[in-house]
C-alpha cells in the first residue's frame, strides 16, 4: 500500500522513462515487440545502460533478427565471456546467419559447458563442422548426442545421414561404406546406400542394397517400400506391386506405399483397384495432390470423367498452394 503511493507520486518524466527491467519482464511474458520497443527508446536515451546490450540481443534472437542479436552480443561476450547464454545465443545467430568460422569456437565452450544437455547447441556445432569439411570433429559430436563411440560402425552410419540431409552425397557415401566395412549387419546401412543409389538411378546397385537389407530385416516396412520404388524405376511392375503388398500388410499407416501403388496399378492397366490404393491415400492425407492426380488417372480410365476432372482440379489447386507455401517458408537471400 505504502509502496503503491510512493510509486504514484512519482515525476511523469521518470514515469515515462523505459526500464530494462520492465523490457525484461515483457520480454519474459512474451511481448517481444513490446521488449523491443521499450530497449530501443532506452539505447537512445542512455546507451551505456548496464545489461542493455545484452537485453536488446536476448530480445532480437527470439525475434528472428539474428544480425541485430550478432551485433548486441558480440560486445557483450567480449565483457563477460563466461555469459553462457549470451555464448549461446551469439555462437547460433552466426551459424544461422551462414558465419561458421565464427560460430564453432563460441558452439565448442557451450558444448564444454552443457556436454550432454543442450541437444540443439551439439547438433548445430557438429552441421558446424560439416560445413567447413571437418568431418572427424563431426562425427564424434553426432555420435556423443546420440550415445555411441565416435570411431564405431554406428557412428558412421549417423554422420552419413547428417550429410546426406545437408547434401554431401559422395563423403555420405564412403561413410556408408566405412560403417558397412566395420559392421555388415548393422541395421540402416544398406537401407541408406539403396536410398543414395536410387537417388542417383543406379537402381540394380540400389536393389542389390535394399535385398541386403531386407536380409538383415526382412520385416523392415520402409525396406520393402524403397526396394518397389526401386523396381518401379526399373518399370518391373510385378515386384514393385509385390514389395509394396508387403510392405502395406506390415505398416499400413504410411501414405507413399498406397501412393505407389496407385501408380504402379494404373501401370498395370488395373484402374479400379489402382482408384482405390489413391483413395485410400487420400484417406490418410487429404492434401496428398499426387494422390488426388492419380485417382483422377484411374476415374479417367473407368470412364468416370466428371469425378476425374474433379480430382485433377483438386490436384492442381494441391500443387499451386504448396509451391506457394515453399515460397512463403524459403529463407531470404537478401
Amino acid at each position: 500500500m505504502f509502496a503503491q503511493a510512493s510509486s504514484s507520486s512519482s515525476s511523469p518524466i521518470s514515469a515515462d522513462k523505459p526500464s530494462l527491467v520492465d523490457a525484461k519482464s515483457k520480454l519474459d511474458n512474451g511481448q517481444v515487440d513490446e521488449a523491443l520497443a521499450e530497449l530501443k527508446k532506452l539505447q537512445t536515451i542512455d546507451p551505456n545502460t548496464p545489461g542493455l546490450s545484452r537485453a536488446i540481443g536476448v530480445a532480437s534472437f527470439r525475434k528472428g533478427d539474428f544480425a541485430a542479436v550478432a551485433a548486441a552480443l558480440k560486445p557483450a561476450v567480449e565483457k563477460d565471456p563466461a555469459d553462457k547464454e549470451a555464448v549461446q545465443l551469439l555462437g547460433l545467430s552466426y551459424y544461422y546467419l551462414g558465419h561458421t568460422q565464427d560460430a564453432i569456437p563460441l558452439l565448442e565452450r557451450v558444448h564444454q559447458w552443457f556436454p550432454a544437455a543442450n541437444v540443439d547447441a551439439s547438433y548445430v556445432l557438429g552441421i558446424s563442422y560439416l560445413r567447413v569439411n571437418d568431418y572427424d570433429k563431426a562425427r564424434k559430436s553426432f555420435a556423443e548426442m546420440y550415445d555411441v563411440a565416435s570411431d564405431s560402425a554406428a557412428s558412421h552410419l549417423i554422420l552419413a545421414r547428417m550429410l546426406l540431409r545437408e547434401g554431401y552425397d559422395p563423403i555420405a557415401e564412403q561413410e556408408l561404406l566405412r560403417a558397412n566395412q566395420l559392421d555388415p549387419k548393422l541395421p540402416g546401412v544398406h537401407l541408406f546406400l539403396g536410398e543414395l543409389y536410387t537417388y542417383k538411378s543406379q537402381i540394380d546397385k540400389a536393389i542389390e542394397e535394399i535385398k541386403a537389407e531386407l536380409a538383415i530385416d526382412p520385416l523392415n516396412a520402409e525396406a520393402l517400400y524403397k526396394l518397389a520404388d526401386a523396381y518401379s524405376r526399373a518399370q518391373n511392375w510385378d515386384d514393385a506391386q509385390r514389395y509394396l503388398q508387403r510392405s502395406i500388410w506390415i505398416d499400413s499407416t504410411s501414405t507413399g506405399p498406397y501412393v505407389l501403388m496407385a501408380k504402379v496399378l494404373l501401370k498395370k492397366n488395373e484402374p479400379a483397384l489402382g482408384a482405390r490404393a489413391a483413395q485410400k491415400a487420400i484417406a490418410m492425407d487429404p492434401n496428398n495432390y499426387y494422390a488426388h492426380f492419380l485417382l483422377g488417372q484411374a476415374l479417367l480410365k473407368l470412364g468416370k470423367t466428371e469425378e476425374a476432372n474433379s480430382e485433377v482440379k483438386i490436384s492442381q489447386a494441391l500443387q499451386t498452394q504448396n509451391k506457394s507455401d515453399e515460397l512463403k517458408t524459403a529463407p531470404s537471400t537478401q
